[in-house]
């Protein structure tokens, strides 16, 4: 199979070879010996975000609390 880039040097798939959904990620390689551009797909970690809140070694009762104050215009 032949791709070819568009004019904006943009390399398009069609998802019938490589099927993937929003949100994936890919990484390219270059191999030089071969020389052609693998892509490999990255794989998602499905963490939750409170797992990862959880984890966090500060407690919310320790953060500063937060001004209430408008910003200050900048004399520049």
């Amino acid at each position: 199979m032949i791709l070819t880039l568009d004019a904006k040097r943009r390399l398009t798939i069609p998802t019938a070879l490589a099927p993937a959904a929003a949100g994936d990620s890919f990484e390219a390689i270059y191999d030089e010996e071969e020389d052609e551009i693998v892509l490999r797909r990255v794989r998602r970690k499905r963490e939750s975000w409170l797992a990862v809140l959880q984890e966090c070694p500060v407690p919310m009762d320790d953060l500063p609390p937060r001004s209430r104050e408008y910003p200050k215009a900048r004399k520049l």
